[in-house]
C-alpha cells in the first residue's frame, strides 16, 4: 500500500488523500498491525484520518464544526466523531490538533476564539471517551511536523509553516521538529494586530491579521464591499484574476497584511523557506507569486524566503496529529508496565462546559 505522501503527490489538485476505507471495512483491526486515528478541529470543519502503521491512509473525511451551535456542541461533535472512528477502526492510539492557545503538556485548550473554548482538557476527555492513549497538539505545530516528514519541508533543516484558513498560525520547524510554545501565544500569528483600529476579531482585539488575511476574512470583506452574499475566498480569487477590481483590492490587502505580519514577526530570523498550508495552500501560483513579491519589498529579510504551497494540501494538521499518535503508541509500547489508575466518571453529564464554567 503506498505511503500517504506518495498518494498525495500523485494528486496535486486534491484537497485530501484518497480514502481506502473499503480495504479495511469489516477487518479485525485490533488483531492486525496498529492503526491510529486523528482529528483536527478547525473553525469551519473537523477533519479526520485513520492511518496504518506503514503511514498509508485507510480513511480520510470530515464534517462541519458548526461553531454557531456553541462551544459545548462543538466538543460533543468532536467526541462523537472520534467515537465513530474508534468503533470502525479499533485504533491503538489517537491524535488531536486544535487551534488557539494551548497547554501541550496538559493537553488543554487554554483559549480558542473561533471555537469558544476556554480551559478545556481536550486530551483527557478524548482519552476517557476512547480508552486509548491520546496525543495532543497545536494545529500549526502538528502541520509543521507533517510537512517536515511528508510534505514540502522534507530534506530541509528549517522552514516556517504558516496555515491560512479560518485562522492563521505559524510554526518554526528546526531539524524536523516544530519548536515548542506550550501554553502561550506562540504560533497564533493571526492574532497579531496588523491594522490597528480595524475590524473586530473574535479574540476581543481589533485589526488582527485574521480579520484581513484569513480565507474567512477574504470572503467576508468581499461580501461587505460588493454587497453580494454567499461568496467564498476561492471565488474571490477567481474574480480577482478575471479583473474584478473589488476582488483584486481585497486579495491585495490580504497578501500585504500577511507579508507585514511575517516581516514584523520573523524579519532577519526567518528561514529561507515558508510553507503555506490550510485553505490558501490551494490558492494557486498567483497568490504565492504575489506574497513572494511583497516579502521581497520588506528590507529586514537577509533574503526574502521562498514561499511554497503545502505538499499535503489542507491535510497537514490532521496528518501531523496522526504522526504524533504513532509516536505515542510506540512510546507506550516501549515503557515498562505500570498499574492503571481507576478512571473517574465525569459527573452530571459527559463533560463540563467548554467555555470554562464550573
Amino acid at each position: 500500500m503506498p505511503h500517504v505522501a506518495e498518494e498525495i503527490a500523485r494528486r496535486p489538485d486534491s484537497t485530501s488523500p484518497p480514502d481506502r476505507t473499503a480495504e479495511g471495512r469489516g477487518a479485525d483491526r485490533a488483531a492486525g498491525p496498529p492503526v491510529v486515528i486523528a482529528l483536527e478541529v478547525g473553525g469551519t470543519r473537523i477533519t479526520a484520518v485513520a492511518m496504518a502503521a506503514d503511514g498509508s491512509l485507510l480513511h480520510s473525511g470530515g464534517r462541519p464544526t458548526r461553531t454557531d451551535r456553541g462551544p459545548d456542541a462543538v466538543l460533543e461533535t468532536v467526541l462523537d466523531y472520534a467515537g465513530e472512528l474508534s468503533r470502525r477502526w479499533s485504533p491503538s492510539a489517537a491524535g488531536i490538533a486544535v487551534p488557539g492557545l494551548v497547554g501541550e503538556a496538559t493537553g488543554t485548550s487554554v483559549f480558542a476564539a473561533h471555537l469558544g473554548w476556554r480551559r478545556v482538557p481536550v486530551r483527557r476527555w478524548l482519552a476517557e471517551e476512547l480508552e486509548i492513549p491520546v496525543a495532543f497538539g497545536h494545529y500549526a505545530r502538528t502541520g509543521g511536523l507533517a510537512e517536515a516528514r511528508l510534505g514540502a519541508g522534507r530534506a530541509r533543516r528549517s522552514f516556517l509553516f504558516v496555515p491560512v484558513g479560518s485562522g492563521i498560525a505559524a510554526s518554526m520547524v528546526l531539524d524536523g521538529r516544530p519548536s515548542a510554545g506550550d501554553g502561550g501565544p506562540a504560533g497564533e500569528l493571526g492574532h497579531l494586530v496588523i491594522r490597528p483600529g480595524g475590524d473586530p476579531c473574535p479574540c476581543g482585539a481589533a485589526g488582527c491579521l485574521e480579520t484581513v488575511a484569513s480565507a474567512a476574512a477574504i470572503a467576508r470583506r468581499y461580501r461587505l464591499a460588493s454587497g453580494e452574499q454567499n461568496v467564498t475566498a476561492k471565488q474571490v480569487q477567481r474574480r480577482a484574476a478575471a479583473g474584478d477590481p473589488v476582488a483584486a483590492g481585497v486579495w491585495r490587502e490580504a497578501v500585504e497584511a500577511l507579508a507585514d505580519a511575517l516581516h514584523s514577526t520573523f524579519g532577519p530570523a526567518a528561514p529561507d523557506r515558508i510553507v503555506v498550508g490550510g485553505a490558501l495552500a490551494l490558492a494557486g501560483r498567483a497568490y504565492f507569486d504575489a506574497l513572494q513579491a511583497e516579502l521581497s519589498k520588506r528590507p529586514a529579510f537577509r533574503k526574502a524566503p521562498r514561499v511554497v504551497p503545502s505538499g499535503l494540501g489542507r491535510q497537514s494538521g490532521v496528518l501531523g496529529a496522526a504522526l504524533l499518535a504513532q509516536e505515542l503508541y510506540r512510546a507506550v509500547r516501549a515503557a515498562p508496565p505500570r498499574r492503571l489508575r481507576q478512571r473517574t466518571p465525569v459527573a452530571a453529564g459527559r463533560f463540563r462546559p467548554a467555555w470554562g464554567g464550573r
